[in-house]
């Protein structure tokens, strides 16, 4: 009876393996992107190439942020007469009136600019980006959520590669205005930027499928139609029209040196509606896309084996809480039946992960220090910190996750946005948008911390430590999401 927990024990633990070598292998890549990236610069340094572009802002109740992102579109470094501006506003709420009253000053200034509000939410925000799309004037649409603030240079670089075209898509790296607000924020930009380098370039220097962002990217509007345009049935929009696109044979480009600052979640629950979407979004993904790149014969075997953990990269969180529950019990049988000594050395094995993993983190973060000995000591403390948060965020995550997988429907909700920026002093608790109650996977996360300080109290009656430090991140990492979620549902100021 105890080989079942076992066997699941070894599945979730050959999932996450493999998992760390798609992504040491992407480092790999990552390195030669870099070689890449400095011949694209130096290709694309003299080009006057200016398309008509069509700039999307899609809007949901951003009454803290909707004034400071359409000035910020409004002074883009662009030709006027090739400039559009939609936006795309599904607002109930006063967001309505400021963000009429904001493009009726910027419209008098003699920039192109639309006002859209839809009555009917319907598709939520792929159904706005495709009722702009049918009317949007260019060849090209570059999206921008509510919390970014792009540079001023940012469409004319972006544009370049499109004179290439079988382009379709051409993504920006995701930077923060916000990153050192909090542990939380500097936390979230440590796990963000490793995607936003390592993931999206050496995917892209493979030439695999990587993924539009949501926001930050420029689209071809003849590969949006060519893919079938936007649809609403999966919560990430975004990745599903990528991987359409793609398997359409439209290539995409990922530019690191172009940055677009942005705002993270300073709220752990403004963070967990995110990870919830992403999450979900990117499990019914696989539902509906991943028999279709499996299938299809035009694509490699490479390129085969990256989407399926590009596209399973969620299940990671399903894994961890196998891992997590079947710890105890493991610790339990590994003491107390000698028979399966053997399989527990095998699978100690495993740990080889931890430094793989650590290698993909740390080739992201210290590319960001002219110092390494100044990048080391602050990978040596953010590293387990994220880890151990991300243990903590694995349950509510792994419930999104088996939802999609599942085919349950869920609305798209929104992540709320504050309009902080690095100045702690700046507060978020009156913001509107916040639930203000405790949802019933925070009751179970503070259970969670409860079993997993038992770990470490029978790891000590075993005198056996190896499960040691994972059971202590597992309890740090679980209380302090249930903390937070608490703590921030009550904070009124």
């Amino acid at each position: 009876m105890e080989l079942i927990p076992i066997i699941i024990y070894g599945i979730a633990l050959l999932f996450i393996f493999c998992y760390s070598l798609i992504q040491i292998q992407l480092v790999i890549k990552y390195k030669r992107y870099q070689k890449q990236q400095k011949l694209r610069l130096a290709e694309h340094s003299d080009v006057n190439f200016e398309p008509t572009v069509t700039i999307q802002l899609p809007l949901f109740n951003e009454k803290y942020v909707t004034e400071r992102l359409i000035d910020c579109i409004a002074v883009l470094d662009y030709p006027n007469g090739k400039l559009e501006i939609q936006v795309l506003d599904d607002s109930t709420d006063e967001t309505v009136e400021i963000t009429k009253s904001k493009v009726e000053e910027i419209r008098k200034t003699g920039i192109d600019i639309v006002y859209i509000h839809r009555t009917d939410r319907g598709g939520y925000k792929a159904g706005a980006l495709a009722e702009g799309t049918k009317i949007a004037k260019g060849e090209f649409i570059a999206i921008f959520d509510a919390d970014f603030l792009p540079e001023k240079d940012f469409i004319q670089r972006m544009v370049q590669p499109f004179q290439n075209e079988k382009v379709g898509m051409v993504q920006s790296r995701w930077e923060h205005i916000n990153e050192r607000y909090s542990l939380l924020t500097k936390l979230q930009a440590f796990g963000l930027d490793a995607h936003f380098s390592v993931e999206q370039g050496g995917r892209n220097a493979g030439h695999h499928f990587i993924n539009f962002n949501g926001t930050a990217g420029i689209w071809r509007k003849a590969a949006i139609e060519n893919a079938g345009g936007w649809q609403s049935d999966t919560l990430t929009e975004d990745l599903d029209l990528s991987y359409r696109a793609q398997l359409k044979g439209w290539q995409f480009i990922f530019l690191e040196e172009v940055g677009a600052p942005a705002e993270l979640p300073a709220v752990m629950n403004a963070l967990k509606t995110q990870q919830f979407r992403w999450n979900k979004g990117a499990a019914e993904c696989v539902r509906k896309n991943l028999g279709r790149v499996l299938r299809a014969e035009d694509i490699g075997f490479g390129t085969k084996m990256n989407a399926i953990f590009h596209l399973m990269n969620s299940a990671i969180f399903i894994c961890i809480v196998i891992l997590a529950l079947l710890s105890i019990p493991m610790l339990s049988i590994k003491n107390n039946f000698e028979e399966y000594k053997t399989l527990f050395l095998v699978a100690s094995s495993f740990l080889i992960t931890l430094p793989i993993l650590a290698l993909f983190y740390w080739t992201s973060m210290s590319r960001n220090y002219t110092s390494k000995i100044k990048a080391f000591f602050h990978f040596a403390f953010l590293f387990p910190m994220f880890l151990t948060v991300s243990m903590g965020l694995s349950l509510h995550n792994a419930m999104a996750v088996l939802e999609g997988y599942i085919g349950k429907k869920s609305a798209f909700i929104r992540t709320p946005k504050f309009n902080l920026s690095n100045d702690k002093s700046k507060k978020w608790g009156t913001n509107v948008y916040l639930k203000r109650k405790i949802n019933p996977i925070t009751i179970l996360e503070v259970l969670f911390a409860a079993y997993f300080f038992c770990g470490i109290l029978l790891g000590v009656h075993y005198e056996d430590y190896g499960l040691m430090p994972f059971h202590v991140m597992l309890f740090l990492g679980f209380g302090y999401v249930s903390f937070y979620s608490i703590s921030h549902s009550f904070k009124t100021e």
